[in-house]
């Protein structure tokens, strides 16, 4: 490495993510990630609890009695004492329900970004606005923007979701095709020729949607059925227990509402692009993650027949840092 490259600022890629948030940092040619599940449980405070905590290196907080326990190992405890987690984001952006919102999600953003330089270029994700709605992000991307300035970033600017996917995983095809991010919130789509976005849009019905809705009709602990879903759960099983059987149930629900978006928003869309070839789309997100997902959407997408013909539908290889890669490569672009 000269010694300009040297001196360049450091560049950070960081997905805001309603279940989780990423950072993504190159590194000798090699992209790293820092995770954390962004959700968190009070606990009564002891000085034993807390000694075990600081010995294990968990994320926590002691405030007014309680230890605030982040990240992590937030959904274990939750599980261990039969509550449920608290969440700083809902549907994508800020929880408006929780007090604690702000105060944790400076601590989970400090977190993944422990050891960063403080005159780093950060790039971080945003949602697109729901098809057909006119949600006002600007308070959420504003609000996570004075979080990066408070903690010591001053070089900081926002990506669309959908498009940090494309950036993350199309290279290969010039950042030509379609993004789709599948994450705790929200599901975000974005279309784009040449790397210049054509379309956007988000769908509130996420991974928070799939786990509610199965707890509601199995009687389980949300969290309980969340992590189920990310440890055991897969399509084609022949499920006896309720929980998979109403996961499945409601994935298929998300994946037909997914493909009639994509659907009406090309016909809402005055000027759809005319590539001249085919385009590859790319799924990514915690929400793909079970075996077999990628086969169950194409099927229905190809009786969707859009206006722009698919070359293939791809699975992110690693569908959880996705967007903070796509973020990455676009900090590191300026």
């Amino acid at each position: 490495m000269s010694k300009a490259q040297s001196q360049q600022p450091q560049a950070i890629g960081l997905d805001i993510g309603t279940s989780r948030v990423v950072a993504a940092r190159r590194s000798e040619g090699n992209d790293r990630f820092e995770a954390q599940l962004n959700a968190f449980v009070t606990i009564a405070h002891s000085k034993l609890t807390e000694g075990s905590l600081k010995r294990e290196n968990v994320p926590h907080a002691v405030t007014e009695g309680q230890i605030i326990i982040y990240g992590n190992e937030s959904a274990r405890m939750a599980d261990l004492l039969g509550q449920e987690i608290r969440r700083p984001m809902t549907h994508g952006t800020l929880n408006p329900g929780e007090p604690e919102s702000l105060a944790q999600m400076e601590s989970i953003i400090s977190s993944v970004l422990s050891g960063v330089e403080r005159n780093a270029r950060i790039c971080f994700s945003v949602p697109a606005a729901p098809l057909g709605g006119d949600e006002n992000l600007t308070f959420h991307e504003a609000t996570i923007r004075g979080i990066l300035k408070k903690v010591g970033f001053d070089e900081v600017r926002s990506i669309n979701e959908g498009l940090a996917v494309i950036y993350g995983e199309l290279e290969d095809t010039n950042y030509t095709g379609i993004g789709i991010s599948c994450g705790g919130g929200l599901c975000n789509v974005a279309v784009a020729y040449l790397s210049v976005p054509v379309l956007s849009f988000s769908i509130a019905k996420g991974g928070d949607y799939i786990d509610a809705s199965a707890a509601s009709v199995t009687g389980e602990l949300i969290n309980r059925v969340r992590m189920t879903k990310e440890e055991s759960f897969h399509f084609n099983g022949h499920y006896t227990d309720k929980i998979r059987q109403a996961l499945t149930v409601y994935y298929e629900e998300m994946i037909e509402e997914l493909i009639h978006s994509l659907k009406e928003a090309f016909a809402a869309t005055r000027h759809v692009p005319k590539v001249g070839r085919a385009i590859p789309l790319v799924l990514s997100g915690g929400g793909v993650l079970p075996q077999g997902f990628r086969e169950r959407f194409e099927k229905p997408l190809k009786e969707a027949h859009l206006p722009i013909p698919i070359s293939e539908v791809r699975l992110a290889p690693e569908p959880l840092y996705s967007t903070a890669k796509g973020a990455l490569v676009s900090a590191l672009s300026e």
